[in-house]
This record gives structure tokens, C-alpha cells and sequence, in this order.
């Protein structure tokens, strides 16, 4: 299992903070087949107050329910001015070096995809600088 940050704003939805945008190509597929595979899926965004709730209210719609909200947990607690960083494994968001890689490869580089295994099998990194060539 695997603790996975995701951005909201340009990489679930088209950035049109402070509104939202429209969804990503595939972007609530992925999201949901990477829960249904047991992984925790931790919904990291800028947003606070209305604006969040509106983004939580959003991926529910679209059948996504996130683990926890911009916390490592959902009953985190965090004092007044103490750092929000998650202890995950992975971020997708689309501020990344290269920008954001596009949901179809994020499912093959995150993904139990049936495909990889017959291929020659490479580190996320491999992958990752790759898709950089």
C-alpha cells in the first residue's frame, strides 16, 4: 500500500483557482482504481475554508473520498503555525520538475498494471527520467 499525495488545482481539475476547473483526462479513474488497490489517497491542496470544502465536495461527486485532507491522518491536529508536510510516498501534482506527467502515466508508473509486468522492470526513477528524454 502506498501513501499517495494529490494536488487539487491543475492536476485533478484544470487550474482555475479559485473556482474550479473542469476534470483532467482520466484523472478520477486513476483515483479511484489506485483506492480500489488499497492505496491512501491524501488530498494536498493550497485551498482552505470554502474553497476547500468546495474541491472535497467536488472529487465526492465524482465518487472520490479522500483518506485525509491536507493531514497525514484524519485526526491530526495541527498547532497554530506548525508545518503541514505529509510523510507519504509519493506526490502528484502538477508544480513538479517537468510539470505534471498526465494521469495514463501516472497509472503506469503507480498502477498493479498487468502490462508492466512483461516488461523489463524498471525503478520509478528509470521511469521517471525516461518520460524527461
Amino acid at each position: 500500500m502506498l501513501k499517495i499525495a494529490v494536488d487539487f488545482d491543475g492536476t485533478i481539475v484544470e487550474d482555475r483557482y479559485p473556482s474550479i476547473g473542469k476534470p483532467q483526462l482520466f484523472a478520477f479513474e486513476t483515483l479511484k482504481a489506485l483506492q480500489q488497490q488499497q492505496h491512501q489517497l491524501i488530498l494536498w491542496t493550497v485551498r482552505e475554508g470554502k474553497a476547500l470544502q468546495e474541491a472535497v465536495d467536488f472529487c465526492k461527486k465524482h465518487g472520490v473520498e479522500f483518506y485525509a485532507v491536507n493531514k497525514n491522518f484524519p485526526e491530526e491536529e495541527l498547532e497554530p503555525g506548525q508545518s503541514r508536510k505529509l510523510n507519504v510516498d509519493y506526490f502528484i501534482d502538477d508544480r513538479n520538475i517537468g510539470g505534471f506527467l498526465g494521469w495514463s502515466r501516472v497509472w503506469e508508473l503507480l498502477g498493479n498494471n498487468p502490462v508492466e509486468y512483461t516488461l523489463p522492470k524498471k525503478s520509478f526513477w528509470e521511469k521517471l527520467k525516461d518520460l524527461m528524454r
